[in-house]
């Protein structure tokens, strides 16, 4: 990249890669539909988790978190500013290895931590592919970028 293309075409640039569409649909369509059941099932997956898990205002944080999860995971399915929709989703996922999964490590120890996070491990390593590598060839970042 050349200094003369800017912040933007940073962001939107990505490898020229078909098969990382694979790794934006997992991740796409696992925080859409996570943040949707955060609405859909409040008691369950939403405020109340967030009340269990000892958040103040757990309302707040359960829309708050629900509402990044939708925007977030469709931009990564549409291939659209998928840098920047990677970086809210990774603070997600720490936040969760923090409030949830440290809790089992020291608790319960590494083998039953680790248990419970190979899902949330899987997905934060696949947000860092997609900050590394972009959305790929199949992807409106592409598409943006070519222009």
């Amino acid at each position: 990249m050349t200094p003369k293309k800017g912040i933007m075409s940073s962001i939107l640039s990505t490898e020229r890669e078909n098969s990382i569409i694979l790794v934006r649909l997992i991740v796409g369509l696992i925080f859409l539909t996570e943040g949707i059941q955060k609405y859909l099932f409040p008691a369950l997956l939403g405020t109340g988790r967030f009340e269990k898990i000892g958040f103040s205002d757990p309302a707040f944080w359960a829309y708050f978190t629900g509402t990044f999860e939708i925007l977030c995971g469709a931009l990564i399915l549409l291939g659209l500013l998928t840098r920047l929709a990677a970086i809210p989703l990774l603070i997600v996922m720490i936040t969760a290895f923090i409030t949830t999964k440290w809790p089992i490590l020291i608790d319960k120890g590494f083998w039953n931590m680790a248990h419970e996070y190979r899902t949330d491990f899987a997905m934060t390593l696949l947000l860092v592919f997609l900050l590394i590598k972009g959305a790929g060839n199949w992807s409106l970042d592409r598409f943006f970028n070519q222009r």
